[in-house]
C-alpha cells in the first residue's frame, strides 16, 4: 500500500507547474529527470497537454516514461 504522506509530499513540493514552467529549458529537463513515478509523470503529461502542448517537452516525458517502465522490470 502506498504511503500517502510520501506521495503528497512529492506532489506538493514539485507539482507539474513547477516542473514544466521553469524559466529555462535546462531546469525543465531537470524537473523531468527527477520525476519519481508513473503517477507524477501522468500528471505532468496532462498538465503539458492542457497548457503548453510543447512537442519537445512531451517527447522528454515520453522518454522518461520509457525509463520508468524499464526500471519496473
Amino acid at each position: 500500500m502506498k504511503n500517502s504522506a510520501d506521495s503528497s509530499g512529492n506532489n506538493d513540493e514539485f507539482p507539474p507547474e513547477k516542473r514544466l514552467e521553469a524559466p529555462n529549458y535546462r531546469l525543465i529537463k531537470a524537473g523531468i529527470a527527477t520525476i519519481p513515478d508513473m503517477e507524477t509523470l501522468r500528471e505532468c503529461v496532462a498538465y503539458e497537454n492542457a497548457h503548453q502542448n510543447r512537442t519537445q517537452i512531451l517527447r522528454r516525458l515520453q522518454w522518461k516514461a520509457e525509463e520508468l517502465r524499464e526500471d519496473e522490470t
